[in-house]
């Protein structure tokens, strides 16, 4: 499993807990060492302290101390949100700290093809996926109201890799909207029309059964 923004570690905890091997990608210097103590040190846990992008290099990371959680590196995201999401309202990013970046396909080249690969890095999902050249089994993006347009552009590319079928989860609950899987354009549709309202959540994509990576 690759965690593309780890944080502290929750889902790391739990993909380790069901025996995976996880590698964990916290770009965050302060957050990263943390992750190291509560989750480094398990079997079958490796934390990187690089952020994923588009292409391997270096990037500026807009830091929220007080809402480490949102920090990112998709500058529009982070301009455009709190205009439109009241979740959003006060949160400031302070400074910016240079990261390291790597690629979906160089964290493949290293590893191998993760069965699942989650990413949570607050509105970056799409230059993600945009260093992603093959299909991976399972994918979770986080998705949030006021951005959804990212979320958007994260199904259409998962179409081009790969046949996908879709679901989507609403904020941290554990049950999926849809009882079935959905292609991308009812997903595509789902997202346009707002996400059934909800904040934030995550959208998964699975490949069609019978197709592999």
């Amino acid at each position: 499993v690759f965690d593309v923004g780890a944080h502290l570690g929750d889902r790391t905890a739990a993909f380790a807990a069901l025996g995976a091997q996880v590698v964990a990608l916290e770009p965050q210097p302060a957050i990263r060492r943390w992750l190291e103590r509560i989750v480094g040190l398990r079997e079958g846990v490796t934390v990187s302290g690089e952020a994923v992008g588009r292409e391997a290099g270096t990037a500026q990371l807009a830091v929220s101390k007080r809402s480490p959680t949102l920090s990112t590196l998709a500058d529009e995201w982070r301009a455009t949100l709190p205009e439109v999401n009241p979740t959003f309202r006060n949160v400031r990013w302070e400074e910016t700290v240079e990261v390291p970046v790597t690629t979906l396909d160089a964290l493949i080249e290293r590893y191998g093809v993760p069965r699942f690969c989650k990413i949570d890095v607050e509105g970056h999902e799409a230059e993600v996926l945009a260093g992603l050249s093959k299909p991976v089994p399972g994918i979770s993006v986080e998705f949030v109201y006021g951005g959804l347009e990212v979320a958007v552009a994260c199904v259409r590319r998962l179409e081009a890799l790969g046949s996908y079928e879709f679901n989507a989860i609403r904020g941290e609950g554990r049950v999926f909207v849809f009882d079935g899987w959905q292609t991308g354009e009812h997903m595509v549709r789902w997202l346009a029309d707002g996400a059934g309202g909800a904040s934030s959540g995550d959208v998964y994509a699975r490949l069609v059964p019978g197709h592999h990576a």
